[in-house]
């Protein structure tokens, strides 16, 4: 199955950049923008000194990945980091079981690695973009202190 930019790339022009990471501004900092986020959840965004971070959602991890947006852009060009940063393969096997991306969502986890969840197929599902980020910025919060192997529940309020 061929697999595009658009399959592994969703956009977010419609939301509110800021909005978007409130909930992540513990572990990104204030000055961070999103500039792109993959169709799996993750996101790259760039500090006003032009360095490019990745932050990977399901384990709240945060990692410079280029000194600049022309650094960056090179790097999209290297199918290794491609297939790192993006999931291809994950990608075209949710594609491959009918799980298409609509306007506004992304593949989100049902369980985050962090908690246990895997990269696998059944781990995922659509999900609103900004609900996605929300959730998995505070749930990643709340046990950020906690050593590893614990036990947690979280409690769901409306």
């Amino acid at each position: 199955m061929s697999i595009t930019w658009q399959d592994l790339t969703v956009s977010f022009d419609h939301l509110d950049r800021n909005k978007l990471i409130e909930d992540w501004v513990w572990l990104v900092g204030e000055t961070a923008l999103p500039i792109l986020i993959t169709s799996v959840g993750g996101l790259f965004l760039q500090e006003v000194s032009g360095e490019v971070y990745w932050l990977i959602t399901g384990s709240a991890e945060y990692s410079m990945v280029a000194e600049s947006m022309e650094e960056f852009k090179e790097k999209l060009n290297n199918n290794e980091l491609v297939n790192e940063w993006f999931l291809v393969n994950l990608v075209s096997d949710l594609k491959e079981s009918g799980l298409i991306l609509k306007s506004g969502s992304l593949y989100g986890f049902k369980q985050l690695p962090v908690l246990g969840g895997a990269y696998a197929i059944q781990n995922f599902e659509l999900t609103d973009i900004e609900v996605y980020f929300a959730v998995s910025g505070q749930m990643n919060f709340n046990i950020k202190d906690l050593p590893d192997g614990t036990q947690v529940k979280f409690k769901v309020t409306e």
